[in-house]
């Protein structure tokens, strides 16, 4: 019997993946068509999921822009949407990604402000990861001569969203004190480098203390996560704290609220506060409570305010504001290793490890290392799908999803 259900099991398991191997090929195309290479996405689940193959390639409709692509992004966000836990994922198979660098190939109809050959970074809903994507005009920004394609395609998630969570949401001025978890990752430094284009602002890093000789730098005062860290802000700002950037969750929640001013703003982003609510279920926030301490809780969502709410024209104005710093070598973008996009197994690997600083970019131009150990990753990574919110998490871009 046991042999006869282990017959079945493999039985199922190759009608399985008959049927996405299936769905997988009715979106690729024909030798006629003009083809591009991309990371196809044929279920959810682990990095066998993932192979690079040829697929049609898109033409831009109305008011869309063709783009070259030269550079993307690799955020922990693409390891929760290949794996399928995140609310309502789209259906495999599919192309992941969602910012990307590069250059315009052709634009569509009414399709004004961009020309044959600009050199560009634009926000993706989804189908970042191949040679060409097709994307509104309202998502596409022009790069600055000096910033190279990696540069871009490490910029446009990490420093909008800690810009808009700084500036936008909690009001930072002169004098505050910010303490941000996940000090290492993209939104991490890129918070860092934003609180020092305001005079006095004391920035509270928490990570990892494999991470602080490579971060030090960046915060005021750097903490490791599996030390009391409230007790030792604490005894250097005893009032607390008048920003917090949460994208951890769990017990942290209860945590930060204690340690925040009055009038202080605590912001929570990142999937894991945005699917399953899951930093409700450890500590009730009582709004009798907030009121009393006059204390403020919001959530932030870059991506949904892009392509759910429509708040294109107030990301723009933002994205203006960023490139001046850019263009005032005020920020610069923390890049922390390049893959080839046949690589992207290995690149999923580092995020998962935590073991990066800044960001993972998809190179397009970039040939595979030989050798990669493909097999031995697949294997390094299993059981990752019930891994731990909490923890090291300082690598992970946590940023949030499209419903």
């Amino acid at each position: 019997m046991a042999k006869e259900g282990a017959d079945m099991t493999e039985e199922t398991e190759f009608m399985i993946e008959k049927n996405v191997r299936k769905e997988t090929d009715n979106i690729e195309t024909s030798g006629d068509a003009k083809e591009m290479r991309a990371v196809i996405l044929a279920g959810f689940g682990g990095l066998n999921k993932l192979r690079v193959t040829k697929k049609a390639m898109p033409e831009p409709q109305e008011g869309e822009v063709k783009i070259r692509v030269k550079a993307c992004g690799l955020n922990f966000l693409d390891l929760m949407v290949r794996q399928g836990i995140i609310d309502n994922p789209p259906k495999p198979p599919l192309v992941p990604g969602f910012e990307c660098s590069g250059i315009v190939e052709s634009v569509g109809e009414n399709t004004k402000g961009f020309e044959i050959g600009d050199r560009v970074m634009a926000f993706v809903n989804y189908n970042a990861w191949a040679e060409v994507v097709c994307t509104p005009v309202d998502f596409v920004y022009k790069m600055p001569d000096e910033m190279t394609f990696a540069e871009a395609a490490a910029f446009s998630l990490n420093f909008v969203a800690a810009y808009m969570m700084l500036f936008e949401v909690a009001n930072l001025q002169e004098g505050m004190s910010v303490l941000v978890h996940s000090a290492g990752g993209g939104v991490g430094q890129a918070v860092a480098q934003l609180c020092s284009t305001v005079p006095n602002v004391t920035v509270f890093g928490i990570a990892s203390s494999f991470k602080h000789a490579a971060i030090r730098d960046s915060v005021t005062h750097l903490f490791d996560r599996n030390v009391d860290y409230i007790q030792e802000i604490k005894k250097i700002s005893p009032q607390g704290v008048d920003i917090l950037l949460d994208c951890l969750s769990g017990e942290n929640t209860g945590k930060g609220l204690n340690l925040l001013k009055p009038l202080g703003t605590y912001i929570l982003y990142g999937e894991n506060n945005t699917f399953g609510f899951i930093w409700w279920q450890v500590e009730k926030v009582n709004p009798i409570k907030l009121y009393e301490e006059n204390k403020v809780i919001a959530g932030f969502s870059l991506l949904n305010l892009l392509f759910k709410q429509g708040r294109c024209n107030l990301v723009k104005t933002v994205m203006d504001k960023l490139l001046c710093l850019y263009d005032q070598k005020k920020i610069k973008p923390v890049v922390d290793s390049l893959w080839a996009l046949e690589e992207v197994k290995e690149a999923m690997q580092r995020i998962h490890d935590r073991v990066n600083i800044g960001k993972l970019i998809l190179d397009l131009e970039k040939s595979p290392t030989p050798l990669m150990a493909s097999d031995s990753t697949e294997t390094s990574e299993a059981g990752e799908e019930e891994e731990e919110p909490e923890g090291d998490n300082d690598s992970k871009e946590r940023m949030p999803f499209i419903h």
